[in-house]
């Protein structure tokens, strides 16, 4: 049977780029998302190149570029400000071909809405999966409007998918990786001299300059998951764990409006699935493989999903056997993407000064090597090429 609808469940980034992906291949694709809008949280993102050549085959990689607020070097710091390890951006992007893009969270929603035809996005209208389908029978949603069929349902409903519960009941679901984070976006007087990350003994925090003046600033330590700042102000919880860290990260949490810091636990997937489809549901970005945040891949990630499950889709493929190609080509890649972010968050979660000291002095050494050797051990995310897609310009 050929491919007449296609819905997608979750209108956040990863859901987003899929539709889009899809519209690029002449597919009619409708977007379920359950919030009563797509204002999105007020954080920033990190495109890396991975990511930025995904967008490129969509027709947005340009306008994000062009939102990105340039920086000449990123680095890692010990909290009393010594540098442990410095990178030219010139280096990076004479290494993978473009930069690390960082954006607005809102301008990478604002440009994949833009770029779909009107009504594709349907706010306040949570989907759920009934049936997965077959090779002969579609797949059921129950919507506000009824029962729906489709021929492919991308479900890209987060870290904790219903649907994933549903295809994979016997899956143990996320763990919870000892840390929260806090994120917030803040617009400071003057640009911040010192851009990148700062590891101490069980926490970090990060600064990235945004467009137009803005910093997006974070942070994260291990922590009992559920736990909150006692006193309800997380901007104060975040000046008592970083306060007499380097400026300018201090400085930059305390510009921060205590009612737009976001906490949130971080929770993964360890335990990878065993196949990222089944029947005609496609699972995509956190449903399919959340990570922890610290390679800053899972928006990528879910970029890159969306671009090679597109490719594999036409108006006279049959998702229910395309599918499997989706699992083959995105489960090994994903799978190990979780497991570099998990093995980077056991050395951000080291505590003793003895196991810290080591971990300073080997990053240390480490940053002494030629930039094209320590980049090498990155090639294998950001090298990464997407496929072509047929309706692209």
């Amino acid at each position: 049977m050929g491919l007449h609808q296609a819905i997608v469940i979750g209108g956040g980034i990863g859901g987003l780029t899929a539709a889009l992906a899809l519209h690029r291949q002449g597919m009619p694709v409708r977007v379920h998302e359950r919030a009563e809008s797509l204002e999105p949280v007020g954080a920033g993102l990190a495109l890396a190149p991975n990511a930025l050549r995904s967008l490129d085959r969509l027709g947005v990689g340009a306008r994000l570029r062009a939102l990105a607020a340039p920086h000449p070097a990123v680095g890692l710091r010990h909290p009393s400000g010594r540098w442990l390890a410095r990178l030219d951006t010139t280096a990076f992007e004479a290494c993978f071909g473009d930069t690390i893009a960082a954006v607005a969270r809102a301008d990478v929603i604002a440009a994949l809405v833009d770029a779909l035809p009107e009504d594709t996005v349907r706010t306040g209208s949570p989907a759920t999966l009934v049936t997965p389908g077959s090779a002969t029978e579609p797949a059921v949603l129950r919507t506000a409007d009824g029962e729906e069929t489709a021929d492919l349902v991308v479900a890209a409903d987060g870290i904790r998918s219903a649907t994933r519960a549903l295809l994979f009941p016997r899956h143990p679901g996320p763990r919870y990786s000892g840390f929260t984070t806090w994120r917030a976006v803040v617009t400071p007087d003057r640009r911040p001299a010192a851009v990148g990350e700062v590891w101490g003994r069980g926490r970090l925090a990060g600064v990235v300059p945004l467009a137009d003046g803005r910093v997006y600033v974070y942070g994260a330590a291990l922590a009992p998951a559920g736990e909150r700042a006692a006193d309800g102000d997380e901007r104060a919880e975040l000046l008592r764990r970083f306060g007499d860290w380097c400026a300018p990260v201090p400085r930059l949490f305390a510009l921060a409006e205590p009612e737009r810091v976001l906490r949130h636990d971080v929770w993964d997937l360890a335990d990878p699935l065993p196949a990222h489809h089944h029947g005609r549901v496609a699972l995509l970005g956190d449903a399919a493989h959340a990570m922890c945040p610290f390679q800053g891949q899972g928006a990528c990630q879910a970029i890159e999903d969306a671009v090679v499950l597109a490719s594999l889709l036409t108006p006279a493929a049959d998702p229910a056997a395309a599918l499997p190609a989706y699992t083959a080509a995105r489960l090994p890649r994903t799978t190990a993407v979780v497991a570099a972010s998990r093995r980077i968050g056991n050395l951000v979660a080291l505590r003793s000064p003895a196991a810290t000291l080591l971990r300073d002095t080997a990053l240390t050494l480490t940053g002494l090597l030629p930039a094209r050797t320590l980049l090498n051990r990155s090639a294998a995310t950001f090298d990464w090429q997407p496929p072509t897609l047929g309706g692209a310009g």
